[in-house]
């Protein structure tokens, strides 16, 4: 929308400000920079917990790719040996069928292993994770957080 005056005289009497007519008066004011600055203050209110939240399930998403590793590692350990490795330490897996120790923010351990039984363990190991939880799995796929969610739920499923 276009306002055309023939003088400033008649601007005036129709409430528009001298500084759009004429032009002359460059910058902002304050109260329009403190708006602007409000608007982003509220944006990143709403965007960075979303955001944190959304780092700490991608994360997440590494644990399990981790323990999914070490069971797999596991059945092969049983088809060529017989039984589960029982090397809490994983350094027998890692070598043979590279299943890592750490996995980002976690550390992967066995909790308990036998030649029948074993629980994988994803330990969360850096202050960003630590809210999180472990997740754990077991020789039967069977999949669970430190909440004691079992997986379709809690923090398996996310």
């Amino acid at each position: 929308m276009v306002l055309e005056f023939s003088s400033p005289f008649e601007a005036k009497k129709s409430g528009v400000k001298k500084r759009f007519l004429m032009g002359s008066n460059k910058g902002i004011t304050l109260i329009e920079l403190l708006v602007v600055i409000m608007i982003v203050a509220i944006l990143a209110a709403v965007a960075i917990p979303g955001y944190t939240a959304y780092m700490q399930r991608a994360r997440r998403a590494d644990a399990k790719t981790a323990l999914e590793q070490l069971r797999a590692s596991q059945e092969m350990f049983r088809a060529e040996r017989g039984s589960y490795s029982t090397d809490l330490t994983l350094a027998e897996l890692g070598n043979t069928f590279g299943v890592p120790n750490v996995s980002g923010d976690y550390a992967i351990l066995l909790n308990s292993a036998t030649a029948t039984t074993y629980v994988g363990r994803a330990n969360p190991t850096t202050a960003r994770q630590l809210s999180d939880g472990s997740l754990f799995i077991n020789q039967d796929g069977r999949k669970w957080d430190g909440d004691g969610a079992v997986w379709p739920q809690g923090k398996w499923a996310k």
